[in-house]
C-alpha cells in the first residue's frame, strides 16, 4: 500500500517538475525575468530605498481596501513591467503646494521609474508663465509677457483651467513656447513625443528651431474634452528641448486668419520618451483644496491621462480655515471621490493625510507660531472617509511623527521658514516614505 502511494505521488509530481523546467528554460532562452512555477512559494520582492533622516515613526504601511479590483489590477500591471512587458503604467498625483514644488512627487516618480522603468517626464504646466513657482527639472519660456493666468483656486477664474489646474491666456498675435528639460535636475527626461493641450479657439503651434524638420505634427481637429484640443509632436530622436511657434495659417492653405478670431489659451504638455515603464504625472496648485478640483469639466480632462492610480494629497489648506469643521471637510472629500469614481471608474485611488504644521497667531503686538491642531483632525477625517468609501489611505501625518512632529521636522531643518512647507530635503524624505509604503504593500500582497 505504501509503495502504491509513493508511485502515485511520483506520477503527480514529475510532470509538474518537467513543466517548471520547461518554463525556466524558455525564460532563459528569451532573456525574460525568472518564471515562478506552481511549486514556488517565494515572490521576488522590491528592495526598499534607505531613508536619509531619522524622522519616520512606526511601520511603512499602506491601508488598502479589503477588496479592490482596481488595486489588484494595478499590482498586476507592476508585475508585468517587472516581467519585461512592453507597456506603460500611468500614475497621477494631485495636490496643493506640497505637490506643486515637485520635490515630493518627483522623488516618488524617480523611485518608481528606477524599479519599473522610465516612460517619460509626464505632465508639465507653464507655472512660471502664470507667475508662480515651477519644479526644477523643466521650464517653459515665452517671449510673450501679457499672460493672464486662471487657477482652480480662484473664486472667479480669469481663464478656463486645464489638467494642471491652471490656464494661461495671451492676446498677442504671435506666441512661442520653449519647453526645456534642465540638464541636472531633469537628467533622464529627454523626450520623443510631446502632447500640447490648448483651448479650442487658440492658435495652433508648429515646431520651430533646429529640430523643426525632424518633427511630425499631428494637429487635432476635434476636442478630446470640452473645449480642449490636444496636438501631438513626434520627434525623430530624444531631445531635451522643443520650440513651438503659433500660426494663424489655416491648415493645408496659405490663408491667414485674423488674430482677433483666436482666444489663445494653453494648459500644458505631456512628455514621453517612447519607452516602457512608469509615466508619472504630478499636478499641484498652491492653495488648492478638495473643493477646487471637484468640478466635472476638470475631472473629464484629468481622465484624459487614463491613470491606473490616482494619489490625492490635500488637506493642509482646509485646516487654516477659521471655522474648520471635520464633518464639512469629510463631505467635501466624499463629493470629490464621487466625481472621481464617476469619471475614472477603473482607477485605484489613494488618499494621503497632510503632515503636521504650524500656524501664525497674534499674541498682543507680536506674531508667533503654534502647532496647527486642525491637522490631526483632518488626518483622522481622511482616514475615516477612506475606510467608509473603501479606498486606500497612506497616513503621512502618523508616519512622520503625528502630534508635535512639526517641532522635530523644524529643528532638523527639514521644514521651511514659514513652518508650513518643507525644504527640498524634507519633501524628498516624505517621497521616499511614500514609495517605501507602496513597496511594502506590493511585496506583502
Amino acid at each position: 500500500m505504501k509503495r502504491r502511494k509513493w508511485l502515485i505521488s511520483l506520477i503527480v509530481i514529475i510532470p509538474l517538475i518537467v513543466d517548471c523546467g520547461q518554463l525556466i528554460r524558455r525564460a532563459s532562452a528569451k532573456q525574460l525575468s525568472p518564471v515562478t512555477c506552481q511549486l514556488s512559494t517565494q515572490r521576488d520582492t522590491v528592495a526598499l530605498p534607505s531613508l536619509s533622516y531619522s524622522m519616520k515613526v512606526g511601520k511603512d504601511t499602506l491601508i488598502l481596501p479589503d477588496s479592490s479590483k482596481a488595486w489588484s489590477d494595478f499590482f498586476r500591471e507592476l508585475d508585468s513591467l517587472r516581467a519585461g512587458k512592453d507597456t506603460v503604467i500611468t500614475i497621477v498625483q494631485l495636490g496643493d503646494s506640497h505637490i506643486q514644488a515637485g520635490h515630493l512627487s518627483g522623488r516618488v516618480m524617480r523611485l518608481f521609474q528606477q524599479v519599473f522603468g522610465n516612460a517619460g517626464r509626464g505632465w508639465i504646466t507653464p507655472l512660471k508663465l502664470s507667475k508662480t513657482n515651477e519644479p526644477d527639472d523643466y521650464f517653459i519660456k515665452s517671449v510673450a509677457k501679457d499672460w493672464i493666468a486662471g487657477r482652480c483656486i480662484q473664486h472667479t477664474r480669469k481663464t478656463p483651467i486645464g489638467i494642471g489646474g491652471i490656464g494661461i491666456q495671451s492676446a498677442s498675435s504671435s506666441i512661442n513656447l520653449d519647453v526645456v528639460i534642465t540638464p541636472n535636475n531633469g537628467a533622464g527626461y529627454e523626450f520623443k513625443e510631446a502632447i500640447l493641450y490648448r483651448g479650442e479657439k487658440s492658435m495652433p503651434m508648429l515646431p520651430a528651431g533646429v529640430l523643426k524638420d525632424s518633427i511630425q505634427t499631428l494637429r487635432a481637429d476635434t476636442v478630446c474634452a470640452p473645449g480642449v484640443l490636444a496636438d501631438t509632436f513626434r520627434i525623430s530622436r530624444l531631445t531635451d528641448t522643443l520650440q513651438l511657434q503659433s500660426t494663424r495659417r489655416k491648415a493645408g492653405t496659405n490663408t491667414l486668419r485674423p488674430a482677433s478670431s483666436f482666444t489663445n489659451l494653453y494648459y500644458g504638455l505631456t512628455l514621453k520618451n517612447g519607452g516602457r515603464g512608469i509615466l508619472y504625472h504630478s499636478v499641484g496648485v498652491n492653495g488648492a483644496m478638495y473643493v477646487n478640483y471637484t468640478d466635472e469639466t476638470y475631472m473629464r480632462q484629468l481622465a484624459l491621462l487614463k491613470p491606473s492610480l490616482l494619489i490625492i494629497s490635500m488637506g493642509t489648506n482646509e485646516t487654516f480655515g477659521r471655522r474648520f469643521n471635520t464633518d464639512e471637510f469629510s463631505d467635501q472629500i466624499e463629493a470629490f471621490l464621487a466625481l472621481v469614481e464617476k469619471e475614472l471608474p477603473n482607477t485605484a485611488i489613494l488618499l494621503t493625510t497632510p503632515p503636521e504644521c504650524y500656524k501664525r497667531v497674534r499674541s498682543g503686538k507680536q506674531r508667533t507660531y503654534v502647532r496647527n491642531d486642525n491637522t490631526v483632525r483632518a488626518a483622522r477625517a481622511i482616514r475615516d472617509v477612506a475606510k467608509k468609501e473603501e479606498v486606500a489611505c497612506w497616513d503621512l501625518f502618523t508616519t512622520t511623527g503625528g502630534k508635535n512632529s512639526c517641532r522635530k521636522w523644524y529643528s532638523s531643518r527639514l521644514m521651511g521658514r514659514d513652518r508650513v512647507h518643507f525644504t527640498k530635503e524634507g519633501y524628498q524624505e516624505q517621497g521616499t516614505l511614500l514609495f517605501r509604503a507602496f513597496m511594502e504593500s506590493y511585496n506583502n500582497r
